[in-house]
């Protein structure tokens, strides 16, 4: 019987992975803290228009929200301070004078809501009709800002939502009124999206008034931990050190996976509502995969981005493991670091381990359903799997089929490889799980196999599989992919190994070579296969 009653239940703050954080309703790290409350304030004080960008579901809208309380409220209430969310411009915008009216209505409506000012509205469908469109925004602002002491500041969020002349018109009438703040204008501005703004072009030239782009970073992991602990002092239920890493290292920090994590096991698993046991790392990877698998909206939009040709030409070398990449642009990188699907560091990396999974399970979500072979033909009666004969059963299906199937793949270029992983995705289902490292240069792609405990086995089993592809060298590949998967099992503590090698070279003279098991060395064996 759960320890956790209907009433404590109701009582008890949750981790938050829709909408905004609500301080009184969610675990939550103080959003300013994260940005640094002083900069900010330092900005706005100096009457400076400034940019706050970071990829969805980072806390860009909780930490506007705070601002604009901060500002209203407090020491600081010297300001008057709007939120202003142009999402209401999405479906408008193509069309200046709708995407204009949307966003004078929405000013209208939050002065209203959050400073009981009717003026905007009173205002508005005079300028509109007096200078249209193109000077509507500026002229009530202007007016606004002229009819009360105290200095205006606006903080504008989703402006991705704006395209074409309805962005241009926008951001042309803010720089214009920009030199009479803070009299005649707002004292400060901040756009906020998942971009830069200052890189947008309005007229031929860019939005060159902005003093600083601030990037929302990411949770550290001591915010990581402290927010886990939120849920400990209130509840009083633990989490072991184990999954306070897991949730650490699965994530790197993004906010959105983080808190879902945490909230698929401590409010949605059986075990994890009983508030009497400790949450533990296997509740963390079941939460994982459930993340994965069901696919919910801000990893669909990330999954989704992969048709995209700028991510296309970031992400395909580095799932092929190619040493060069000549293709990607600047821009390209640029992009793909904005939406938050690669690392901000060199050498570049897929940001989190959970993207690192989803990604290879969208590109072959197809192979995965299409595929005949049974899972069952490779578990052994006690429920292990026959790792062994699974890679023998790839090989064949590899070398009847592969060219049919490679084409299907938008990823071509990793073909191989995705292949190989689609097959052991559809094979490992409902047993184990599956991780994965890639890189670029690396020419390799290193897959861990966790197979649970079985009654004949005891503990749960791992298993490294490595793929390599020959462009040059066979002799070279192969001597490398032994020290390298010799390496990965002394990591991970391994049981076996396996060497794939995938051969793009136009003779096969070293391919005898690859159907014996390795004896050097003291450790797990390792198996070569070649394909």
């Amino acid at each position: 019987m759960l320890s956790l009653t209907m009433s404590d239940a109701a009582a008890e703050r949750i981790f938050n992975t829709a909408g905004a954080m609500r301080p009184e309703d969610h675990y939550c790290i103080p959003p300013l803290s994260r940005l640094g409350r002083e900069e900010l304030l330092t900005l706005i004080r100096r009457q400076q228009y400034f940019v706050l960008y970071a990829p969805r579901h980072s806390g860009k809208t909780s930490t506007l929200r705070a601002l604009r309380d901060l500002l209203n409220g407090g020491a600081e209430g010297a300001y008057r301070c709007v939120y202003v969310d142009l999402d209401v411009c999405r479906y408008a915008r193509a069309d200046l004078d709708a995407a204009m009216r949307a966003i004078l209505i929405e000013i209208a409506d939050e002065a209203e809501a959050t400073l009981e000012d009717r003026f905007p509205a009173e205002i508005w469908p005079e300028e509109l009709e007096l200078v249209g469109p193109l000077g509507a925004l500026q002229g009530v602002l202007g007016r606004w800002a002229e009819a009360d002491p105290k200095p205006l500041v606006l903080l504008i969020d989703e402006i991705d939502a704006m395209i074409g002349d309805p962005l241009s018109s926008m951001l042309r009438q803010l720089r214009s009124g920009f030199i009479d703040r803070p009299r005649r204008f707002p004292q400060s501005v901040v756009l906020c999206g998942v971009g830069d703004v200052r890189d947008y072009r309005t007229g031929g030239s860019g939005f060159n008034i902005t003093a600083k782009s601030l990037r929302m970073p990411d949770f550290s992991e001591p915010e990581v931990r402290a927010l886990l602990a939120q849920h400990t002092a209130e509840t009083g239920q633990p989490w072991t050190e184990e999954a306070q890493r897991t949730v650490w290292e699965l994530t790197a920090g993004q906010p959105w996976l983080v808190n879902a994590l945490a909230y698929l096991a401590c409010s949605r698993d059986p075990a994890g509502r009983d508030r009497s046991r400790p949450l533990t790392a296997d509740g963390i990877h079941a939460a994982r995969e459930k993340i994965i698998r069901r696919r919910d909206v801000p990893l669909d939009r990330i999954t989704n981005k992969l048709e995209d040709e700028r991510v296309h030409r970031v992400l395909s070398p580095l799932l092929s493991g190619a040493m060069f990449a000549p293709d990607i642009g600047p821009d390209d990188l640029r992009y793909a670091r904005d939406l938050g699907l690669v690392t901000l560091d060199a050498p570049v990396r897929v940001a989190n381990p959970i993207y690192r999974e989803a990604i290879p399970r969208h590109l072959t979500f197809v192979t995965q359903a299409m595929l005949t072979h049974d899972p069952a033909r490779y578990r052994d009666a006690a429920g292990n799997l026959l790792l062994a004969d699974l890679l023998a059963a790839f090989r064949e299906f590899f070398r009847e089929h592969s060219e049919h199937w490679i084409e299907q793949f938008q990823y071509r270029e990793a073909g191989p490889e995705l292949l190989l992983q689609g097959f052991l995705q559809r094979m490992v289902n409902d047993g184990g799980r599956i991780e994965r490292e890639y890189g670029l240069g690396m020419m390799r792609t290193d897959l861990l196999i966790v197979w649970p405990a079985t009654a004949a086995a005891g503990r749960q089993r791992k298993m490294v599989v490595e793929c390599r592809v020959v462009h040059r060298s066979p002799e070279r590949t192969i001597e490398e992919g032994l020290a390298q998967t010799r390496a990965y099992l002394d990591r991970c503590g391994a049981a076996e190994g396996h060497l794939v090698i995938f051969d793009r070279t136009p003779d096969r003279p070293w391919e005898q070579k690859l159907f014996r098991r390795e004896a050097t060395g003291a450790g797990p064996p390792i198996t070569t296969w070649g394909m």
